[in-house]
């Protein structure tokens, strides 16, 4: 018999598991990663912008020659410039997701270490870049500029890259077993 309440099912069959409140390591991993993640994300947009000054002046710092530099860029699209100049709209699915992430995570539904990782990572990157929206004239500040040669992967920044490695460990939770993310060891049936 599992001791664990945690997994015990109730009489109607389902698995409490998927309602449980997030428990105190949860809540460090989500609030940490969110709260950490969106202040290194607005800070580095701050100082970036401020040393390089504004993005007219064309000022480039070369951090790796031939493959990395730091820029001063706005974008008022989404991600790859998709959607410009769609502030309301773009704003909107960012406020509807930020909910949506906050609503999933308080009431439980993300119980594995992984995901709640994950959503700590991609609530940062949402609220990053809302607050440009919202804030620099619906113009997201991005910095960061990779290249090889001519060709330059679209210029990003630290929320970019926070919903970036959230979905990559979505993904990546998709493919390990969900015994492999807790830490509750199987019970043997007793004979």
């Amino acid at each position: 018999m599992n001791a664990n309440p945690a997994h015990q099912k109730p009489s109607g069959g389902t698995s409490t598991r998927l309602s449980r409140r997030p428990d105190a390591w949860g809540w460090g991993l989500f609030g940490g990663l969110t709260a950490g993640g969106a202040v290194l994300d607005l800070w580095s947009k701050q100082a970036v912008f401020n040393w390089l000054g504004p993005p007219e002046n064309q000022t480039i710092y070369s951090v790796i020659p031939g493959f990395f530099q730091l820029v001063a860029r706005l974008n008022s699209g989404a991600a790859f410039s998709m959607f410009q100049g769609q502030r309301l709209i773009l704003a909107g699915i960012s406020i509807v997701a930020l909910a949506v992430m906050l609503f999933l995570f308080l009431t439980g539904r993300f119980h594995r270490r992984i995901i709640q990782v994950a959503a700590g990572c991609i609530t940062a990157g949402i609220i990053g870049n809302l607050y440009d929206r919202m804030f620099n004239e619906g113009m997201v500040r991005d910095f960061l500029d990779f290249y090889i040669g001519s060709y330059h992967w679209p210029t990003f920044n630290v929320a970019d890259s926070m919903l970036c490695i959230g979905v990559g460990l979505i993904l990546l939770a998709n493919f390990t077993s969900e015994a492999d993310q807790t830490h509750d060891l199987p019970q043997k049936a007793e004979p």
